[in-house]
């Protein structure tokens, strides 16, 4: 079978390595043409464009690269249909995979969407693009099936979260040899940073970030550098002798940190996985954030705390994230009872997540509906 996956960022491109590398295991024919990045094409995937070419965050960002953005879609269906797949699969990346998918369907291909848009938080009226334009949508969180079975009667498969899988299966590292390699102290714990993977978000969020570090002589900080950005853009930030940097190893900076500051989205989530007690920052550009405030209807922003539907983790958001509350959170986690309390949740929201196997299941599924007529 000949299967067209689209992913534009790095957590798509995670995930859907995974889900490439499954849908070989179930089909040894398989061909496979996608939008994503390195993961992906490692996995086997005949890369046709890279999420870095890809990445634009906020509203006026978008708005200010509307030319480049049309010019991708133009060029993506002009490619599915010179590649013709039996079925084409998108991993989240809404604004743009819901904008193919309309297309696609119009013109007979098979749409499937893993990992769904994230409509249950924001702009709920796209529930009538997914209705019309997907055949079947695999969700990775659990409130996610209620919120499309019950409330849209939309069936949906619940797969089970990929970063399960993921995490569990990499290599563990020793945690001295990862320190000698890249210079960091070895007696030291570590706090880690994740301040994000594009440059206008990493530039908001890692200055406030370092602006705790003289309060933490006994830790050192760790800078976990996102693989679409050269090290040469964060030279600014490591100027303080307690702040380290490693780019592309955020699982094994993870594995061996005690505790880390981490910007919203899917980092919440993988830190938690990892049992690391973290502090959420968010901070948009003024307009952005005043635009998403009205259109986001949720009472938390972080993953943990929405699966678990209460605070688990503290979230800093917009004028909130700031020196003083940065310090005063992250003191609560690296030690005393808010630190075991936290660890406490994350064993609940891992049962939560349904275990092992969702990149197996999705393929599974996908395979077998490619053996009946839509």
């Amino acid at each position: 079978m000949k299967y067209y996956i689209i992913a534009g960022e790095a957590s798509g491109d995670l995930h859907g390595s995974n889900l490439i590398k499954a849908i070989k295991a179930v089909d040894a024919d398989a061909q496979i043409r996608c939008w994503g990045g390195d993961l992906m094409q490692n996995a086997g995937g005949n890369l046709v464009k890279h999420y870095k070419e890809l990445a634009f965050m906020g509203f006026l960002e978008v708005l200010f690269n509307l030319k480049a953005i049309f010019k991708n879609i133009k060029f993506c269906k002009h490619d599915i249909a010179g590649f013709n797949p039996n079925v084409l699969i998108f991993i989240d990346y809404s604004g743009f995979n819901l904008r193919i998918a309309k297309w696609a369907k119009e013109n007979g291909f098979r749409t499937n969407y893993y990992i769904s848009p994230q409509i249950w938080a924001s702009r709920e009226g796209r529930i009538k693009k997914i209705k019309r334009d997907i055949d079947a949508m695999y969700v990775i969180l659990p409130f996610e099936k209620e919120f499309y079975e019950k409330k849209h009667d939309f069936p949906v498969h619940f797969v089970g979260h990929p970063l399960i899988d993921a995490i569990t299966n990499r290599p563990e590292i020793n945690p001295i040899s990862f320190k000698n390699e890249y210079q960091l102290d070895p007696k030291k714990p570590i706090i880690a940073l994740l301040p994000g993977s594009r440059k206008q978000e990493v530039q908001k969020m890692l200055s406030l970030m370092l602006s705790v570090v003289h309060a933490f002589p006994d830790y050192q900080f760790v800078i976990a550098g996102a693989p679409s950005l050269e090290k040469g853009f964060y030279t600014d930030f490591l100027k303080n002798p307690n702040v380290g940097f490693v780019s592309n190893k955020t699982y094994d900076i993870l594995s061996i940190s005690h505790a880390a500051l981490v910007t919203s989205g899917t980092a919440t989530l993988e830190t938690a996985i990892f049992k690391v007690p973290q502090v959420v920052c968010y901070r948009a550009n003024w307009i952005s954030y005043q635009i998403a405030k009205r259109i986001i209807t949720l009472d938390f922003i972080s993953l943990v705390n929405l699966i678990m539907n209460r605070e688990v983790v503290k979230e800093l958001i917009q004028n909130e994230l700031n020196t003083k509350n940065l310090k005063t959170e992250l003191l609560k986690i690296v030690d005393g009872p808010h630190r075991q309390t936290m660890l406490k949740a994350y064993e609940e929201l891992e049962k939560k997540l349904g275990g092992k196997g969702a990149s197996k299941t999705a393929a599974t599924l996908i395979y077998k509906s490619l053996q009946k007529p839509l």
